[in-house]
């Protein structure tokens, strides 16, 4: 069964950025919501159900980096719990943990927006701003749901409704139908998101809520996987041209810092739900826990000179050396009491990326809009090497292992192996159990048991 019925707990949270002390708060404070509990009859209720829709994407946020960083060549297993051995193995299973833990987080998601899409307008007193912005919120995140979902599954469920007797026995979608819905979904939500000030300095809202830049950098990414080239160049140069959002000068401010000036989506915690414990926290598994560790082929290439200082992603610890233990860990996830707690789904660094695989592949390489220019603000900003104009595919490469170096532990790397069709050369010779197979998770087994309509419908090989 789609587990949209079950009930979940989220923790609510609005972050919000005190005048005086200039230091990010809470408010209100953070309670349980029950998704089948959710109330929507009054206009005070709007903006409880809304802070439950960003905390139900919140709760998919680490999930997600654990798919893109943990299911190729980042990482290597180093601890006990069998999820990180079979991702660190390539040998993952439908009963993965994790597997399950990213498609109940973005059902939920989907489920909370429905939830919003179909009580909403039943609602008397809302003003009509509000009415709006709130709904194309919900298309948003359910877009982003559906298009993370359509990238990690294959063909997955299309959940438009909050009914339990269609929602319990629903079949899987194709993936053209579903990513035609997201795109549905981002251009309704593009017209009554809300617009921000070019040099707006409310960094903290900026990231933390949906805004029409949001939208279109999550449309640029869409279209980049959807080998849109003008499209995703077009859209990614309208978000790196609108002054929302800027570079920060240091990229090491990028793993040290929470809601920096280039943080497009963001999702925060507090000291009372940090995610510094539990299966699926970041910073559990990649310090305290150490489950996994960088590869020692990802050491070597943040360490190199055309990596420049995006090296400070990761660190070196002399007294983890034991064992298979290669002494590195992850630094960008800290702990409650540090200020890069926070995860970060999107930031303009991704924009120069997309535009300049957009440029590469419509053979734009050298001058000022080509794609090379692009590559080497990212790497002037690191302090590493200019790049060179060279042929298109050696330009593409060169994209490739800048997007690992500028976007690790971000959750991108298995994605772009995958849409660029590179997963298998690069994951069979880092692996000796890769398999084709593993260009898509699994549908979950506890899913496959309780949804009649997925009965034999796994993907091929699992």
């Amino acid at each position: 069964m789609v587990k949209v019925i079950r009930l979940i707990r989220y923790s609510v949270l609005v972050v919000l950025v005190s005048l005086a002390a200039c230091q990010p708060v809470l408010e209100p404070k953070p309670v349980a919501l029950l998704v089948d509990d959710l109330v929507l009859n009054e206009p005070n209720d709007v903006q409880t159900v809304r802070v439950g829709l960003y905390s139900a994407l919140r709760g998919s946020a680490s999930p997600n980096i654990i798919a893109g960083d943990f299911t190729v060549d980042n990482i290597q297993f180093n601890g006990t719990f069998n999820d990180y051995r079979e991702l660190g193995t390539k040998q993952i299973t439908a009963a993965n943990g994790a597997v399950d833990a990213l498609w109940q987080n973005l059902y939920s998601t989907i489920y909370v927006a429905n939830f919003i899409l179909e009580r909403l307008p039943l609602v008397s007193g809302v003003p009509e701003t509000t009415r709006k912005s709130v709904t194309a919120e919900a298309r948003f995140l359910r877009g982003w749901a559906n298009f993370i979902g359509v990238y990690t599954y294959g063909d997955i469920p299309q959940v438009t409704t909050i009914d339990r007797s269609i929602n319990s026995n629903i079949p899987r979608t194709d993936k053209t139908t579903i990513l035609t819905s997201v795109l549905a979904d981002y251009t309704a939500a593009l017209t009554d998101l809300p617009t921000v000030a070019s040099g707006s300095t409310d960094i903290t809202t900026n990231a933390t809520y949906a805004n029409k830049i949001t939208c279109q950098a999550a449309m640029a990414r869409y279209y980049l996987y959807l080998k849109n080239w003008a499209k995703a160049e077009e859209l990614a140069t309208t978000v790196i041209n609108s002054g929302v959002y800027t570079l920060e000068a240091n990229f090491i401010d990028i793993v040290l810092k929470d809601f920096t000036h280039e943080s497009i989506l963001e999702v925060g915690y507090n000291l009372t739900d940090d995610p510094g414990t539990g299966n699926f926290a970041l910073n559990n598994l990649l310090v305290g826990r150490r489950e996994v560790i960088p590869s020692n082929q990802l050491v070597l290439a943040l360490n190199s000179t055309e990596s420049g200082t995006r090296n400070t992603t990761i660190g070196f610890d002399s007294n983890n050396l034991k064992g298979n233990d290669n002494g590195w860990s992850v630094r960008k996830y800290g702990t409650a009491s540090e200020d890069n707690n926070n995860i970060v789904l999107m930031r303009l660094a991704e924009m120069y990326l997309i535009r300049a695989e957009a440029r590469a592949q419509q053979g734009k390489l050298a001058g000022t809009t080509g794609a090379v220019a692009d590559i080497n603000v990212l790497r002037t900003r690191a302090k590493a090497p200019a790049a060179a104009v060279g042929a298109q595919a050696d330009v593409l490469l060169v994209i490739e292992r800048e997007r690992q170096y500028e976007l690790a532990f971000e959750g991108h790397r298995w994605y772009d192996l995958v849409r660029t069709g590179r997963a298998q050369a690069v994951m069979s010779s880092f692996s000796p159990n890769w398999n084709a197979k593993y260009e898509l998770w699994p549908i979950p087994q506890t899913e496959i048991q309780q949804n009649p309509a997925l009965a034999g419908k796994q993907n091929p090989g699992y």
